[in-house]
């Protein structure tokens, strides 16, 4: 499963080979393994390359607030299996467009710059025979277009922001 992770403000990505407690991971290219063991709620004991830490764990507002060895870690989690067709990231200023599913898109509706309508078609992805259209959440512009048709996208992946 892959996640899109923002860690103190900076974009990471990962990919769970393996859950808990015998943790798989691939971070950066890289795959590492952990022995993750909840010792209470909110406190995990994890066990990497030979060193122990603990995690504690506690939820401040659409963050999760980790710390290890003193050291504190906001983090929020894009887990693509949440989104949904209606996906964004900002509601109010600027709104960005995720995909909702591995796919490809067959058609994009809109280009950047032109003035879109709350409910406006502005692309559409193709997943397991099927067409989603990703619609605009709210009126506003499109300020920006990474999707291109052809293109192959992955789950979460920005598609377009509207301003």
């Amino acid at each position: 499963m892959k996640l899109a992770l923002a860690l103190n403000g900076a974009e990471k990505a990962i990919e769970i080979v393996a859950p808990a407690p015998e943790c798989r991971f691939r971070l950066s290219g890289e795959e590492r393994r952990a022995l993750v063991t909840q010792v209470e709620p909110g406190v995990y004991s994890i066990l990497v390359d030979g060193r122990v830490y603990e995690a504690c764990t506690d939820r401040a507002g659409q963050f999760l607030v980790v710390v290890v060895a003193g050291e504190r870690f906001e983090v929020e989690v894009r887990d693509p299996r949440g989104w949904s067709r209606k996906s964004v990231a900002g509601s109010q200023g600027v709104a960005t467009l995720f995909a909702p599913m591995p796919g490809k898109v067959i058609r994009v509706l809109v280009a950047a710059g032109d003035p879109v309508e709350a409910g406006q078609g502005v692309l559409v992805v193709e997943a397991m025979k099927m067409q989603n259209e990703i619609k605009a959440p709210r009126s506003g512009h499109v300020v920006s277009l990474a999707a291109r048709e052809g293109a192959t996208v992955a789950a979460g992946e920005p598609l377009a922001t509207i301003g």
